[in-house]
């Protein structure tokens, strides 16, 4: 469990709360829309009408008590630039802000950002990989050069052994689980012997993988 400040109540905002909730953490919520926090106040931890451009406001908050404060502000770049600096001007753990373009990225990782993210553009580019490869039912970027990927088995692996396949050597794949419907099997040796229904979980450079799997779809 976590303590997370969450300053703007957009969708974004509103998604990302509900989920933490879900998670069991303690979620405080601000926004200076009236009416946005006190359809919400009752399912928070505490939930507060503010401008947090406001440095008075954001200092009465305690936010270096918290684990992490996200600014989820989509509306005004402005204002979040001016709220990301002010937060680590007031000894904010960690700050997590949102961005839509890479240039905010850059300028709200100045204005002291420990991590900027950019739902709107990691939806898309999703999207774009699952539209291009059959196979994908989804990936996670670790950097730059590599990601997770989890896949259906490729149609050519079925019935032979991981050791026959040998994704790493061939493909530059590392093979890190095996889901079975809603089984994981967390630890398979060379002898496994892939199925119809399995979903593997790989991990690798992203290139090389959308690579193969853009080859899969031929």
């Amino acid at each position: 469990m976590i303590s997370v400040l969450l300053i703007g109540m957009g969708k974004f905002g509103r998604t990302l709360g509900e989920k933490l909730l879900g998670m069991g953490d303690e979620v405080m919520i601000v926004d200076r829309n009236e009416d946005a926090i006190n359809s919400l106040a009752s399912k928070y931890t505490n939930a507060l009408i503010a401008n947090c451009m406001n440095e008075e406001n954001l200092a009465s908050m305690d936010v270096s008590s918290f684990d992490v404060c996200v600014v989820a502000v989509g509306d005004d770049f402005q204002s979040s630039l001016e709220i990301t600096s002010l937060l680590k001007d007031l000894g904010a753990k960690r700050v997590i802000s949102r961005a839509t373009t890479d240039i905010q990225r850059k300028l709200l990782l100045r204005m002291g950002a420990d991590e900027v993210i950019y739902p709107d553009m990691d939806i898309a580019e999703k999207l774009a990989v699952r539209l291009n490869s059959d196979n994908v039912i989804n990936y996670i970027d670790i950097d730059a050069d590599y990601s997770i990927f989890e896949m259906s088995v490729p149609a050519k692996w079925v019935g032979r052994k991981l050791v026959d396949v040998n994704p790493r050597g061939k493909f530059g794949m590392n093979i890190l689980t095996v889901k079975k419907g809603r089984q994981v099997i967390a630890s398979i040796d060379g002898n496994y012997v892939f199925e119809e229904s399995d979903q593997i979980v790989v991990f690798g450079n992203t290139e090389q993988i959308l690579s193969f799997t853009n080859k899969l779809k031929k």
